[in-house]
């Protein structure tokens, strides 16, 4: 039987997830999205879905998080026809940064967003694989907004929604396709 609704067609990309028990450490369920992205026709699907939700929000342009929120998003920018900005750690874009510290659970880490990147005003949706407790997606919309962006939605292939990371991120849109 083929899968024909969107909601079908995301149930169908949890059989790309791979469960890894004690990864990173012990008593931690991780999920591993390689199958997924090692499988052409599922990444493609993943693209598709997810371009349809953002495009719901009209953004201007895509802002991804490093690292695997680079690999959707330059697929998704491209399914979008828009512009792709990258949020990173310090010291890893060559041109003036603006920078923003946000808390861990155990300390402090920074991102940082080239400084003429975001447009007063325009529309912007975040995009990363996974949301777990938000701390990252929420520092680059933070980032975004201290710029003068507007956050239109933030997009996840997964949300693990036992961390409760979708607290963390304001009145911003969420759309994920897979929810644990």
């Amino acid at each position: 039987m083929a899968v024909t609704t969107a909601d079908d067609r995301a149930a169908a990309l949890k059989a790309h997830i791979r469960d890894v028990p004690d990864f990173p450490k012990p008593g931690i369920l991780f999920k591993d999205i390689t199958p997924l992205l090692a499988n052409a026709a599922a990444f493609q699907s993943s693209i598709e879905l997810l371009a349809a939700r953002i495009a719901a929000h009209t953004p201007q342009a895509l802002v991804a998080i490093e690292s695997r929120g680079f690999i959707f998003g330059a697929a998704l920018a491209r399914e979008l026809q828009l512009p792709l900005l990258l949020v990173r750690k310090p010291g890893k874009l060559p041109w003036k940064t603006a920078e923003i510290s946000y808390q861990l659970e155990y300390g402090e880490d920074r991102l940082q967003i080239h400084g003429d990147a975001i447009e007063s005003a325009a529309r912007y949706a975040i995009v990363d694989d996974v949301l777990a407790t938000g701390g990252t997606a929420a520092a680059a919309s933070d980032l975004v907004r201290q710029q003068g962006g507007r956050v239109v939605c933030c997009a996840f292939l997964m949300e693990l929604a036992f961390l409760a990371g979708r607290e963390r991120l304001g009145d911003a849109a969420l759309e994920s396709l897979l929810t644990y």
